[in-house]
C-alpha cells in the first residue's frame, strides 16, 4: 500500500507538474505571437497608404513632394546581388574545405571558430571595417562596391556554415561507395556530395539574402545613399532600409509614408524568401522519401 501511495503521489506531481509547464509555454508563446501580430499589424496599416505605382516608378523625392523608392529597390537588388555574388562562392568552397578536410586537423577547429565569431559579429562592425579597409586605407570612397563587400561579410558565415553542416550529412557510405570505384575526390565533392546537399545549401544561401535585405548600419558606413538613379556600382547608392533610416525620423508626412511603405515591401520580401527556402526544404525532403 505504501509503494502504491508513494507511486500514486508521484504520479500526481509529474502530471501537475506538466500541466504547469505546458501551460507556461503556451502563454510564452502567445505572448510572442501577440506582439509579433501587433508588428505587423502596425506594419500594413501604416504602409499600405504607401504602396502605389509610383513608388515603384519614381525616385525618393525632395522633402514635402511626392515619389517613390524606384532607385532605392534598385540599389538594393544591386548591392544584394553583388554581396550574394561575392559571398556564395567563397562560403560553399570554404564549407566543403571544413566538412571534407578540416575535419581531421586543427586549422578546422580554428576556421570555424572564427566563422562563428564572424557570424555572431554585429553588423555594424562588419560595416566600419569595410570602411577602415576599402574606404579610408584604399581610398575607395562611399559606393555600392562597398555596400557590397559589408553586405558579403555577412553573406559568407552563413554559407560556410550550411554547406559544412549539409555536407557533413551526407551518409559516409556515399562517399566510400563513389570513391572505391575510383572516382577522383574532387568528382565526388561535385558529382555526389552537393547533389545531395544542394537543398540544404540554396536554403541557406536564401536565408543570408534575406538577411542582408534589412541590414541598416553596413551601408551607412559604405554605400552611404542617392537621391537619384544611379547604375555605377563605383559611386554612392540609394537602398531601402538606409532610406527608411533617414525618411522615418523625418518630420514630413510624405517620407514617412514612404518608409513605412519600404518596410512593408521589406517585409512581405522577407517572407517570399523564408517561404522559398522552406519550400525547396520540404521538396527535397520528399523526393528523399
Amino acid at each position: 500500500m505504501g509503494t502504491q501511495k508513494a507511486s500514486s503521489g508521484l504520479y500526481r506531481r509529474r502530471g501537475t507538474t506538466n500541466v504547469i509547464a505546458l501551460v507556461l509555454s503556451c502563454a510564452t508563446a502567445l505572448f510572442g505571437l501577440f506582439f509579433l501580430g501587433w508588428i505587423l499589424w502596425t506594419l500594413v496599416a501604416k504602409g499600405i497608404a504607401g504602396i502605389n505605382w509610383q513608388l515603384f516608378t519614381q525616385m525618393t523625392p525632395p522633402p514635402m513632394q511626392e515619389g517613390g523608392l524606384a532607385n532605392a529597390f534598385f540599389g538594393s537588388a544591386v548591392m544584394c546581388g553583388l554581396a550574394i555574388a561575392i559571398g556564395t562562392p567563397l562560403g560553399v568552397l570554404a564549407g566543403t574545405w571544413l566538412a571534407e578536410y578540416g575535419n581531421a586537423r586543427k586549422a578546422g577547429t580554428i576556421v570555424r571558430f572564427v566563422n562563428d565569431i564572424l557570424l555572431s559579429a554585429p553588423s555594424i562592425v562588419l560595416g566600419l571595417f569595410v570602411y577602415t579597409l576599402f574606404i579610408m586605407q584604399f581610398g575607395g570612397g562611399f559606393s555600392a562596391l562597398a555596400g557590397a563587400l559589408a553586405l558579403a561579410f555577412i553573406v559568407l558565415p552563413v554559407v560556410v556554415r550550411t554547406t559544412d553542416e549539409m555536407l557533413r550529412l551526407v551518409p559516409a557510405q556515399m562517399r566510400e561507395a563513389a570513391l572505391s570505384l575510383g572516382v577522383p575526390q574532387w568528382k565526388v565533392i561535385v558529382q555526389v556530395l552537393y547533389r545531395s546537399a544542394s537543398a540544404g545549401i540554396v536554403t541557406g544561401i536564401l536565408l543570408a539574402l534575406a538577411r542582408i535585405s534589412g541590414e541598416t548600419a553596413p551601408l551607412l558606413f559604405t554605400a552611404f545613399g542617392s537621391q537619384y538613379w544611379n547604375t555605377n556600382v563605383m559611386q554612392p547608392m540609394a537602398s531601402v532600409p538606409v532610406v527608411m533610416n533617414q525618411f522615418a525620423g523625418s518630420p514630413y508626412e510624405s517620407w514617412q509614408t514612404l518608409a513605412w511603405a519600404g518596410a512593408l515591401v521589406l517585409t512581405v520580401f522577407v517572407l517570399l524568401i523564408s517561404l522559398v527556402a522552406r519550400g525547396v526544404l520540404l521538396r527535397n525532403r520528399i523526393s528523399n522519401d
